[in-house]
């Protein structure tokens, strides 16, 4: 019966402060605001997802219809594996479009050929400088940083605006549980938060076909990290201290931990870490592949044949120009640029493993950092897809070498064989 009792009184209270929300305009138009930039959020998401899918369609069709052509016109397999460019790319998961992440500034779509790879797959497009600025508006920039903000916004005040009206005391005398009372406030203006920010990611999930699984795990980040706000709100608002105090106390706490602790852990994880730049993987692969020209022919043979011995009584140069030999120095500038290209990746994987214990200590980094890895599109998926352009690239080479060392007859037919790439499975 007593629990009963209690249950009655906590939904009476509910009830009370629901009806009390009702009637305050200014909360009902920050839900609205909320909701409203949720919209934005998840539709630019949905755009920019559309027109990625659209495009990597588009070249999907045109890499195969030009290589088609490029290839019937070929003589040898030298010139067809130069000429010959396949077309590679990371397709978004179905949960992307809430987190774009890491394909905003990494290269998800390549179009390699038989040459050195790593002066290919460290190029990308040139970025939009506006969005390397500010970043792109997706649901995980909302979530993250702009959420947090407007519970600032709605709770800073949830006690010094009534003592300043004068009601302070008396809800307190008649609430019987003061405490009670002040949550159940700060929990329902919280909760309006969360359904008019989740509405609208679960509807645009369901019209991408985002599994049920991955949209109730981002709805369950979501409210975590908002009760993490609210409670951090309503201690701070519990101070005896006037409104704008309270207010410039949790801004300053939202700056400090949205961007004082991930920017400061950024350098100290940058200069704890150094890794080679792409442009030095580049440089130090096209200068090694240019020297070559230059060097005697038994050189870059013996260099190549000590990583693939299989080729040694086939390696002999016997002509000015030979696309063996040609297809061996590129390989060789692949290796001069190995241990750097190694470098890069264990230093990305490792910041990104010290990013992770800095997410410990700042909520809004974990935030981001779980919602791009449901959605595919953190550091992780993009070293995975560089793993299998790398894969790929090796399939070429092996379906080529045998050919070109051995001097086989060229014949069209065996192009029915030739490597695909497999793109990798979204998540979601």
């Amino acid at each position: 019966m007593r629990a009963l009792s209690s249950l009655a009184r906590a939904w009476l209270e509910v009830r009370r402060e629901a009806a009390l929300l009702a009637r305050d305009r200014s909360v009902w138009a920050w839900w609205l605001v909320v909701l409203c930039l949720s919209v934005l959020a998840v539709s630019a998401g949905m755009s920019e997802i559309r027109q990625q899918k659209a495009l990597i369609a588009r070249m999907v069709e045109a890499d195969r219809t030009e290589r088609l052509n490029v290839l019937k016109a070929q003589k040898d397999w030298g010139s067809a594996a130069y000429h010959s460019f396949h077309l590679t790319f990371d397709p978004p998961s179905d949960f992307a479009f809430a987190a774009l992440g890491r394909r905003d500034d990494a290269a998800w779509k390549h179009r390699v050929r038989m040459l050195a790879l790593e002066g290919q797959i460290h190029e990308r497009d040139a970025g939009h400088p506006v969005l390397a600025l500010i970043g792109r508006f997706d649901f995980s920039f909302l979530a993250t940083f702009v959420l947090p903000l407007v519970l600032i916004v709605l709770l800073h005040d949830l006690r010094a605006s009534e003592r300043v009206a004068g009601r302070h005391d008396l809800l307190v005398a008649t609430a019987g549980q003061a405490a009670r009372l002040w949550l159940w406030r700060a929990v329902l203006k919280a909760a309006g938060v969360f359904v008019c920010a989740a509405v609208p990611l679960a509807v645009a999930g369901n019209l991408a076909g985002t599994a049920l699984s991955t949209l109730l795990a981002a709805c369950a980040l979501l409210l975590a990290y908002l009760l993490f706000w609210t409670g951090l709100c309503a201690a701070v608002a519990a101070w005896q201290r006037p409104g704008e105090v309270i207010l410039a106390t949790l801004v300053a706490l939202w700056i400090l931990l949205g961007v004082v602790v991930p920017a400061a852990g950024r350098v100290a994880i940058d200069r704890a870490v150094p890794v080679p730049s792409g442009a030095d993987i580049i440089m130090t692969q096209r200068e090694a592949v240019n020297d070559a020209w230059d060097l005697p022919k038994a050189t870059t043979m013996e260099a190549f044949v000590k990583r693939h011995p299989q080729w040694a009584d086939h390696a002999a140069v016997e002509r000015p120009f030979e696309w063996k030999w040609y297809y061996a120095f590129q390989q060789v500038g692949d290796q001069q640029a190995q241990a750097l290209s190694r470098a890069y990746t264990a230093g990305r994987m490792k910041r990104d493993r010290l990013a992770a214990w800095l997410a410990v200590i700042a909520p809004p980094v974990l935030m981001e950092r779980s919602l791009q890895a449901l959605a595919g599109t953190d550091v992780q998926a993009t070293l995975a897809y560089e793993a299998r352009v790398r894969a790929f690239h090796a399939e070429l080479r092996e379906f080529y070498y045998p050919k070109l060392f051995r001097s086989e007859a060229f014949d069209a037919v065996a192009f029915e064989s030739l490597p695909h790439f497999r793109a990798g499975v979204a998540r979601n």
